[in-house]
């Protein structure tokens, strides 16, 4: 899959340990509006998706995040490649280890049908829930609003890929 953004802060020593999280996140059109996860506690936007299991491929994880987050279903001949997000930099848990996410974005398309999400602790604490919301008011939301020393890389990760999908004319 090609790499369309790398965001490496650089604020880590190359001899630390590296924890590596690979992730998947879910592009979901319907007209000029994209599926979201909104956090109501933290105030950010950000594609459904999230971490890849032992023996798990993409694509499973793609579906099995997207159900629990959203309730969406995603339709698995639907699902293209997009391109991947590398992210680097000092873990925010432990600053003697480098945290390295590589996030596989893939667009897809959904069942019209909406589950009840099945979200867990953090998920349910941050308030999680579906929106399809406008990208520029996405990226507005997460580039100018107050998320309380939130994970500021995670939410610029969404708004940089946001910007990336409306400068190809995806959205």
């Amino acid at each position: 899959m090609e790499r369309i953004i790398t965001i490496d802060l650089k604020d880590y020593d190359e001899t630390m340990q590296r924890f590596r999280r690979p992730s998947v996140r879910a592009v979901i059109i319907r007209g000029s509006k994209v599926a979201m996860v909104y956090s109501p506690k933290y105030d950010y936007y950000k594609f459904p998706g999230g971490g890849i299991e032992k023996n798990e491929s993409h694509i499973q994880t793609l579906m099995r995040e997207v159900s629990e987050e959203t309730g969406l279903s995603i339709i698995p001949e639907s699902v293209t490649e997009l391109g991947s997000v590398l992210r680097v930099q000092r873990s925010r848990t432990n600053s003697n280890e480098i945290f390295e996410q590589e996030n596989y974005y893939y667009t897809c398309n959904v069942s019209d049908s909406v589950a009840t999400q099945s979200l867990d602790e953090y998920e349910s604490e941050e308030g999680f829930r579906l929106e399809f919301v406008q990208p520029e008011k996405a990226i507005e939301i997460n580039r100018t609003h107050e998320h309380s020393d939130y994970d500021a890389m995670l939410i610029e990760r969404e708004a940089l890929v946001l910007e990336y999908l409306l400068d190809k004319r995806i959205l």
